[in-house]
């Protein structure tokens, strides 16, 4: 298994239950898919570099975990879909 993380941004107006629920679906994803999760850290709401879809703020969400390629794509296909993420990025953490 790989070390990656993720950063995904979910929409501003998500109540606080439901934004635990998404955190909690995603970490979900990554368990059952044979995973681990390290780190998560919902960092809260912040103003976006620039406005997305005429969004101005969003709620920042970091997590760590280790998991096979196969649970990454899996994580991009669902958040994809997903409405109310805003954007993210998965990235492999490289120790050097």
């Amino acid at each position: 298994m790989r070390k990656y993380e993720v950063m995904y941004i979910i929409r501003p107006e998500v109540e606080q239950e439901a934004v635990q629920a998404i955190v909690d679906k995603y970490n979900g994803i990554i368990e059952n898919g044979g995973g681990e999760v390290s780190k998560t850290d919902v960092i809260g709401k912040r103003r976006l570099a620039y406005e997305i879809n005429k969004i101005r703020d969003g709620i920042y969400v970091l997590v760590h975990f280790n998991a096979t390629p196969d649970v990454v794509n899996e994580l991009d296909r669902v958040m994809k879909i997903q409405d109310e993420i805003i954007r993210f990025l998965v990235v492999r953490d490289v120790v050097a």
